[in-house]
Protein backbone atom coordinates (compact mmCIF):
# COMPACT_ATOMS: atom_id res chain seq x y z
CA UNK A 1 0.00 0.00 0.00
CA UNK A 2 1.25 3.64 -1.15
CA UNK A 3 1.74 6.62 1.39
CA UNK A 4 -1.18 7.85 -0.10
CA UNK A 5 -3.41 4.82 0.30
CA UNK A 6 -2.65 4.92 3.92
CA UNK A 7 -2.75 8.87 4.42
CA UNK A 8 -6.59 8.30 3.15
CA UNK A 9 -7.24 5.54 5.54
CA UNK A 10 -6.09 7.84 8.13
CA UNK A 11 -7.97 10.74 6.99
CA UNK A 12 -10.96 9.25 6.55
CA UNK A 13 -11.50 6.04 8.93
CA UNK A 14 -9.12 7.43 11.65
CA UNK A 15 -7.05 3.78 11.15
CA UNK A 16 -4.62 4.08 13.54
CA UNK A 17 -2.63 0.96 11.79
CA UNK A 18 -2.26 2.94 8.71
CA UNK A 19 -0.44 5.30 10.85
CA UNK A 20 1.81 2.80 12.23
CA UNK A 21 2.67 1.37 9.13
CA UNK A 22 3.67 5.18 7.58
CA UNK A 23 5.30 5.71 11.83
CA UNK A 24 7.39 2.03 10.37
CA UNK A 25 8.27 3.45 6.75
CA UNK A 26 9.87 6.85 8.25
CA UNK A 27 10.93 6.18 11.96
CA UNK A 28 14.50 5.29 10.47
CA UNK A 29 14.63 8.39 8.26
CA UNK A 30 13.88 10.68 10.54
CA UNK A 31 15.80 9.14 13.62
CA UNK A 32 18.99 9.29 11.11
CA UNK A 33 18.46 13.16 10.21
CA UNK A 34 17.55 14.08 14.24
CA UNK A 35 20.54 11.75 15.18
CA UNK A 36 22.81 14.16 12.49
CA UNK A 37 21.19 17.55 13.84
CA UNK A 38 21.69 16.67 17.50
CA UNK A 39 25.48 15.45 17.12
CA UNK A 40 24.81 12.11 17.86
CA UNK A 41 22.64 12.78 21.06
CA UNK A 42 20.69 9.61 20.63
CA UNK A 43 17.89 9.96 23.19
CA UNK A 44 16.88 13.77 22.51
CA UNK A 45 17.31 12.36 18.58
CA UNK A 46 14.63 9.67 19.62
CA UNK A 47 12.33 12.20 21.75
CA UNK A 48 12.52 14.97 18.84
CA UNK A 49 11.17 12.00 16.22
CA UNK A 50 8.86 10.60 18.91
CA UNK A 51 7.49 14.40 18.77
CA UNK A 52 8.01 14.63 15.04
CA UNK A 53 5.01 11.77 14.60
CA UNK A 54 3.24 12.95 17.76
CA UNK A 55 2.44 16.64 15.62
CA UNK A 56 2.51 14.44 11.98
CA UNK A 57 -0.56 12.69 13.87
CA UNK A 58 -2.48 16.03 14.86
CA UNK A 59 -1.56 17.70 11.36
CA UNK A 60 -2.03 15.43 8.94
CA UNK A 61 -4.78 17.15 7.52
CA UNK A 62 -2.46 19.85 6.82
CA UNK A 63 -0.27 17.54 4.07
CA UNK A 64 -1.46 18.88 1.03
CA UNK A 65 1.05 16.31 -0.81
CA UNK A 66 3.09 19.14 -2.59
CA UNK A 67 6.07 16.89 -1.74
CA UNK A 68 6.53 13.49 -0.75
CA UNK A 69 5.38 12.10 2.73
CA UNK A 70 9.07 11.42 4.01
CA UNK A 71 9.86 15.41 2.84
CA UNK A 72 7.04 16.49 5.11
CA UNK A 73 7.80 14.75 8.21
CA UNK A 74 11.55 15.88 7.98
CA UNK A 75 10.37 19.02 7.94
CA UNK A 76 8.59 18.56 10.79
CA UNK A 77 11.76 16.77 12.35
CA UNK A 78 13.95 20.19 10.86
CA UNK A 79 11.27 22.04 13.17
CA UNK A 80 11.37 20.06 16.20
CA UNK A 81 14.99 19.96 16.50
CA UNK A 82 15.55 24.32 15.55
CA UNK A 83 12.83 24.41 18.47
CA UNK A 84 14.80 22.15 20.92
CA UNK A 85 17.87 23.74 19.65
CA UNK A 86 16.82 27.20 20.82
CA UNK A 87 15.31 26.48 23.81
CA UNK A 88 18.32 25.01 24.63
CA UNK A 89 20.50 27.74 23.23
CA UNK A 90 22.84 25.01 21.71
CA UNK A 91 24.63 25.84 18.65
CA UNK A 92 25.07 22.13 17.68
CA UNK A 93 26.00 21.28 14.14
CA UNK A 94 26.22 18.35 12.30
CA UNK A 95 29.41 15.66 13.65
CA UNK A 96 31.27 15.09 11.49
CA UNK A 97 32.91 11.77 12.03
CA UNK A 98 29.92 10.60 11.72
CA UNK A 99 28.49 12.24 8.50
CA UNK A 100 31.64 11.34 7.08
CA UNK A 101 31.26 7.65 7.87
CA UNK A 102 28.09 7.59 5.84
CA UNK A 103 29.83 8.13 2.59
CA UNK A 104 30.81 5.71 0.19
CA UNK A 105 34.04 4.75 -0.26
CA UNK A 106 36.26 2.86 -3.25
CA UNK A 107 37.28 -0.39 -2.61
CA UNK A 108 40.77 0.91 -2.80
CA UNK A 109 41.09 3.42 -0.96
CA UNK A 110 42.25 3.12 2.85
CA UNK A 111 39.14 3.85 4.20
CA UNK A 112 39.72 5.37 7.94
CA UNK A 113 42.49 7.57 6.17
CA UNK A 114 39.71 9.18 3.70
CA UNK A 115 37.08 8.92 6.38
CA UNK A 116 39.28 11.35 8.63
CA UNK A 117 40.34 13.48 6.02
CA UNK A 118 36.39 14.05 5.09
CA UNK A 119 35.44 14.41 8.95
CA UNK A 120 38.34 16.98 9.41
CA UNK A 121 37.15 18.81 5.92
CA UNK A 122 33.20 18.72 6.92
CA UNK A 123 34.27 20.72 10.36
CA UNK A 124 35.19 23.62 7.64
CA UNK A 125 31.45 23.86 6.14
CA UNK A 126 29.26 25.98 7.54
CA UNK A 127 26.53 24.03 9.56
CA UNK A 128 23.75 25.13 6.99
CA UNK A 129 26.74 23.78 3.97
CA UNK A 130 26.86 20.67 6.28
CA UNK A 131 22.58 20.12 6.50
CA UNK A 132 22.50 20.67 2.98
CA UNK A 133 24.80 18.06 1.94
CA UNK A 134 23.24 15.73 4.45
CA UNK A 135 19.86 16.44 3.20
CA UNK A 136 20.97 15.71 -0.46
CA UNK A 137 23.23 13.68 -0.29
CA UNK A 138 22.13 11.45 2.90
CA UNK A 139 18.89 11.65 2.61
CA UNK A 140 18.71 11.90 -1.44
CA UNK A 141 16.48 15.11 -1.18
CA UNK A 142 15.93 17.11 -4.69
CA UNK A 143 17.10 21.02 -4.59
CA UNK A 144 13.59 21.64 -4.42
CA UNK A 145 12.54 19.04 -1.61
CA UNK A 146 15.45 20.86 0.55
CA UNK A 147 14.28 24.22 -0.43
CA UNK A 148 10.39 23.18 0.81
CA UNK A 149 11.57 21.53 4.09
CA UNK A 150 14.27 24.52 5.17
CA UNK A 151 11.51 26.77 4.00
CA UNK A 152 14.77 28.69 2.42
CA UNK A 153 14.30 30.05 -1.23
CA UNK A 154 15.92 27.71 -3.91
CA UNK A 155 18.72 29.45 -4.57
CA UNK A 156 19.92 29.53 -1.20
CA UNK A 157 20.35 25.43 -1.18
CA UNK A 158 22.13 25.75 -4.72
CA UNK A 159 24.23 28.08 -3.51
CA UNK A 160 24.88 26.26 0.18
CA UNK A 161 25.50 22.51 -1.50
CA UNK A 162 27.81 24.56 -4.06
CA UNK A 163 29.90 26.07 -1.92
CA UNK A 164 29.74 23.06 0.53
CA UNK A 165 30.72 21.05 -2.46
CA UNK A 166 33.59 23.21 -3.88
CA UNK A 167 34.79 23.61 -0.58
CA UNK A 168 35.16 19.59 0.18
CA UNK A 169 36.42 19.36 -3.66
CA UNK A 170 39.61 21.60 -2.71
CA UNK A 171 40.06 20.25 0.45
CA UNK A 172 40.01 16.59 -0.82
CA UNK A 173 42.15 16.85 -4.12
CA UNK A 174 44.75 14.35 -2.70
CA UNK A 175 42.00 11.92 -3.05
CA UNK A 176 41.22 12.74 -6.17
CA UNK A 177 44.12 14.60 -7.81
CA UNK A 178 41.48 14.01 -11.36
CA UNK A 179 39.39 17.50 -10.14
Amino acid sequence: MTDAALIARVLVEGDRAAFGELVRRHQSAVRQFLRQLTRHDHALADDLAQETFVQAWRGLTGFRGEASFSTWLLGIAHNRWRNARRRRHDCASLEAEEYASNFSVPAATPRSDLHQDLAEALTTLSPDEQLTLHLGFQQGLSHSEIAALLDWPLGTVKTHLARGKEKLRSLLTAWNPQT
